[in-house]
């Protein structure tokens, strides 16, 4: 068995885990390649795992296009949560529209509003919930377990795709043609809300157009982290 086909089946062996032991459970999708890759790993294996997203409002719209190709492709409704109108218009009438470039403390707020507070709704009632993240994304992932226990909602959190490279996501999407968004082919490896992404240059990192104006230590949107640090707050041997 070569690399790839032991990712694979280590990744789909966690994934049928999750759903036997920890239903109800969800997977939390950015629409980025490795999401389409856990996407892809559930749906074919019509594994009880719902799938969400959080569309902040300030999406490109070529990440929303990843929503109707997936219903396309596997007839699929991917679940869409949004922020509250009020939190936003709140924000925005207080600091204005593109205050999150002004600090890390003003992107964190807005973050809050538009991905934090929904994600919140979307994990309530489940036992664990998954992520697309990888180790080798940046140096904030550097010791990420592929399971650990998430004190802040109560639940245990998976990273099935934990030791995966880039280079095994693209090798598993191209094999398996996965339906993937289309501005990785325009240079964007990571991809978040519109203003706060970029594509990056040949040999840079591949977070490096996410919120490129900050310190790399402190990309994070606050997804994974909670008053300011990463949760990492136990990690479970597997």
């Amino acid at each position: 068995m070569n690399e790839i086909d032991s990712l694979i089946g280590a990744t789909e062996a966690t994934l049928a885990r999750i759903a036997r032991d920890f239903s109800p459970a969800v997977f939390a999708s950015s629409l980025a390649a490795e999401d389409m890759v856990l996407t892809d790993l559930i749906l074919k294996a019509r594994l009880p795992i719902g799938i969400f997203s959080l569309d902040t409002g300030r999406l490109h719209p070529e990440t929303l296009a990843v929503v109707d190709a997936v219903e396309a492709r596997y007839g699929y409704a991917i679940a869409l949560y949004r922020p509250n109108a009020q939190a936003v218009d709140a924000y925005v009438a207080q600091n204005g529209l593109n205050a999150f470039y002004d600090s890390v403390e003003m992107r964190l707020a807005c973050c809050g509003i538009r991905k934090v507070e929904p994600l919140g709704r979307a994990l309530a009632g489940n036992r664990a919930w998954v992520t697309g993240q990888r180790r080798s994304q940046s140096t904030t992932r550097a010791e990420l377990a592929v399971e650990e226990i998430d004190a802040a909602h109560g639940m245990t959190k998976f990273n099935p795709l934990a030791a995966w490279s880039e280079e095994d996501v693209w090798n598993y999407i191209r094999a398996n043609d996965v339906p993937y968004n289309a501005l990785h082919d325009q240079g964007f490896p990571s991809i978040g809300c519109a203003p706060c992404t970029r594509a990056v240059q040949p040999g840079e990192d591949v977070r490096a157009g996410r919120w490129w104006w900050e310190n790399p230590d402190s990309k994070e949107c606050g997804l994974h982290m909670v008053d300011g640090k990463l949760i990492r707050i136990k990690s479970v041997a597997t």
